[in-house]
């Protein structure tokens, strides 16, 4: 799945957050789960995939990480429970497949 997009990872559900961007969701979270990045990431074991946005270009897809970033928790809360009310992980490690569906929405303009 080659296109920008925003992400946000838990360590499970309700658990600590972790917001980041790409152009190759597969493609990172098969590194986030190998466990590849040094960090906060890997410190904390966060490793579900609970919400994605896709847009456009990088530069919007930064954009919005750097806004997701300064929300309140509650705010992101609510955001990832309106794509994904049971936080199921939405990257099949076996697989390497990104659910759709309800789960590629796009960001509200």
């Amino acid at each position: 799945m080659k296109r920008p997009c925003v992400y946000i990872l838990v360590n499970r559900p309700h658990g600590t957050f972790y917001v980041g961007v790409t152009s190759d969701l597969a493609q990172r979270m098969a590194n986030h789960v190998q466990g590849l990045f040094d960090g906060f990431t890997k410190k904390y074991a966060i490793k579900m995939l609970v919400y994605y946005e896709m847009h456009e270009t990088m530069d919007a897809a930064i954009a919005r990480e750097k806004v997701l970033k300064r929300w309140h928790r509650a705010w992101k809360v609510r955001l990832i429970e309106l794509m994904n009310p049971n936080w199921r992980n939405l990257f099949d490690p076996t697989t390497g497949e990104i659910a759709f569906g309800d789960a590629d929405i796009e960001s509200p303009k």
